[in-house]
C-alpha cells in the first residue's frame, strides 16, 4: 500500500526526533563524565601540602597560604612560663683573659686626669666566644727499632691501633666529613672544597667514600642490635618513601620509635621489603601507620591509624567540596585530642559518648556517599567514610591507650630530611651507596634521641668502637 505524502512526512518526523533524542541522550552522559573528569581534576589541583599527604615541596611557587590545623591556645606568642632559655651565658673560667688598662679618667669633670697610679677597684666583663684558629694537627708516630741480644734479629714497637699507613687521616676528621656528608647532605665534590677551605688540606673524593664504607662496616653490630630492640618496643611507627636508585625506583623504609631508628632500602615497597627487614613480623605490640594496607598483614600486632592524615582529608572536603560532616568530624577529633592532653584518657561512659557521635557524623554522611558494592570506583569522601567506619576501634585507640599517639609525626619526621638528600644529590648511583647512607643515618638518629654527641659517637664508629644501645630506654 503506497503511504501518502503526509502520511511519509510523519514517518520520518518520528524517525528523526527519535534520533535526535538518542543523540541529546548521548550527550547528556558525555556532559556528565565530562563534569565528573573537570571535577576531579579541579580536585587534583586543589590538592597541596595542606590538605593531603602531598610534601611541602610540591606547592611549587605560588604556595597556599598557611591554614593550621592547630587550634587557638590562648598562650602569647614566645617563650612559654618555665621554658629554659638558651641565651649565651658569661663562663667562670674563661680560656684567655685580655685585660683593658685604664690610663685617663673619662668622667668628664677632672680634664682626663691620669689614673696610672690609682687601685684597680673592680672589673666590668665581656666575654667573646669565638673559634681558635683551625688547622690539621699532624702527629708522627715513631716506633722503636732494637736488636735482640739473642737471636740477632731487628725488632720493631707496635704502632697504635688504627695507625695503619705512612701517611693517613685521622678518625676525628673521617667523623667530621661522614657527619657533613650524611647528616647534612653535602655532595663529596663540595666536601673536597669545604676542607681545603678550613683546613688547607683537600681531601680526594675516594677517601670521602673509604670513611663512609668504614663507618658502614663497623655498624653492622649497631643495626643488629637495633633489629632486637625494635619489636620489643611498646609501638612503633612505620613509613616509607620512594628513593631513586641506580636510575630505578627504590622505597626507603623507617621503624621508628622514639629512642630508636631503622632505615632500609628496598627495591619493594610491600611485604617483600618489611619481611626481609624482619621487625615488623615479630611486633607484638601497637604499631602506628597511615592505613597503607600491606601493615595489616602482620596480625600479630595491634594497629593505630595516623589522624594527622585523616585531617588533611578532611580538611580538603571541606574546602573543596563543602561537606559539612567533614568539618564536624574533623572538630570532633581535635576535640578528643584536647581532652587527653587536659585531662588524659577517656573512661567507658565517656568512649561511649564519643562511639555514639563518631557514628552518628557517619551515618549522616553514608546519606550523601553510600557504600558501593563490589569493586566499583568510589570518591575520596566515600573511600574515607569506609575507613573511619571500618578502622573505627583504629582510629579512636589514642581516646583510650596511653602508648598511642595522635599521629605518626614521628616516623615522618624521621623520613622526611631523607628527601632532601634525594633533591641535592638527584639518586644513589649503586643500592650499596643506598644502603650505607641509611645505615649511618640510622646511627646518628638514634644518637640525636639519646642525647648523646653525634661527631663523638662517629669518631668512635670509625674506630670501630660504635655505640651499642642496651635497652630501648635513652642513656648509655
Amino acid at each position: 500500500m503506497r503511504l501518502s505524502r503526509r502520511q511519509q512526512l510523519v514517518r520520518l518526523g518520528r524517525g528523526a526526533l527519535s534520533k535526535l533524542i538518542q543523540m541529546l541522550l548521548r550527550l547528556e552522559a558525555e556532559v556528565r563524565q565530562l563534569r565528573r573528569q573537570v571535577k576531579e581534576l579541579k580536585a587534583r589541583l586543589a590538592l597541596n601540602s595542606r590538605n593531603s599527604s602531598k610534601p611541602p615541596s610540591s606547592d611549587g611557587l605560588a604556595k597556599p597560604a598557611p591554614k593550621s590545623l592547630r587550634q587557638k591556645t590562648g598562650r602569647r606568642p614566645g617563650g612559654q612560663p618555665g621554658r629554659v632559655g638558651r641565651t649565651l651565658q658569661l663562663v667562670v673560667s674563661p680560656d684567655r683573659v685580655q685585660a683593658h688598662r685604664l690610663d685617663r679618667c673619662l668622667c668628664g669633670h677632672c680634664q682626663g686626669r691620669s689614673l696610672a697610679h690609682e687601685p684597680v677597684v673592680g672589673y666590668e666583663k665581656r666575654q667573646v666566644f669565638e673559634l681558635p684558629p683551625v688547622r690539621l694537627e699532624v702527629t708522627e708516630h715513631q716506633a722503636e727499632i732494637k736488636c735482640c741480644p739473642v737471636s740477632g734479629r731487628t725488632v720493631t714497637a707496635s704502632f697504635p691501633e688504627g695507625v695503619n699507613a705512612p701517611a693517613q687521616y685521622g678518625p676525628r676528621l673521617k667523623a667530621q666529613m661522614v657527619y657533613f656528608n650524611v647528616e647534612h647532605f653535602i655532595p663529596f665534590e663540595r666536601l673536597t672544597r669545604i676542607c681545603q677551605d678550613l683546613y688547607g688540606q683537600p681531601l680526594s673524593e675516594a677517601t670521602l667514600v673509604a670513611a663512609n664504607q668504614r663507618a658502614y662496616e663497623h655498624l653492622a653490630p649497631f643495626e643488629q642490635r637495633v633489629l632486637q630492640l625494635l619489636p620489643q618496643a611498646p609501638l612503633l611507627g612505620c613509613d616509607e618513601s620512594g628513593l631513586r636508585v641506580a636510575k630505578s625506583l627504590h622505597w626507603l623504609h623507617v621503624v621508628s620509635h622514639p629512642t630508636l631508628t631503622f632505615y632500609g632500602v628496598h627495591p619493594k615497597r610491600g611485604a617483600e621489603a618489611m619481611n626481609d627487614f624482619d621487625i615488623l613480623p615479630r611486633c607484638q605490640n601497637w604499631l602506628i601507620h597511615d592505613h597503607w594496607k600491606p601493615y595489616f598483614i602482620y596480625q600479630g600486632c595491634l594497629h593505630a591509624l595516623c589522624n594527622e592524615h585523616h585531617l588533611r582529608e578532611l580538611k580538603f572536603l571541606v574546602e573543596e567540596h563543602q561537606e559539612n560532616w567533614a568539618g564536624e568530624m574533623s572538630c570532633l577529633l581535635l576535640d578528643c585530642l584536647e581532652h587527653r592532653k587536659n585531662h588524659g584518657l577517656l573512661g567507658q561512659r565517656q568512649f561511649k559518648r564519643l562511639q555514639s557521635r563518631y557514628r552518628a557524623i557517619l551515618k549522616k554522611a553514608r546519606r550523601r556517599h553510600p557504600r558501593c558494592p563490589g569493586r566499583q570506583a568510589q570518591s575520596k569522601a566515600a573511600n574515607l567514610l569506609d575507613r573511619l567506619e571500618d578502622f573505627e576501634l583504629n582510629v579512636l585507640a589514642f581516646t583510650i591507650f596511653e602508648e598511642v599517639p595522635f599521629t605518626n609525626n614521628g616516623a615522618e619526621r624521621d623520613i622526611r630530611m631523607e628527601k632532601n638528600k634525594q633533591k641535592i644529590s638527584g639518586c644513589f648511583r649503586t643500592l650499596h651507596g643506598a644502603r650505607v647512607f641509611a645505615r649511618i643515618r640510622g646511627y646518628l638518629s638514634t644518637c640525636r634521641k639519646r642525647g648523646r654527641n653525634l661527631l663523638e659517637e662517629l669518631q668512635r664508629a670509625i674506630a670501630g668502637h660504635p655505640y651499642l644501645p642496651a635497652s630501648l630506654l635513652a642513656g648509655p
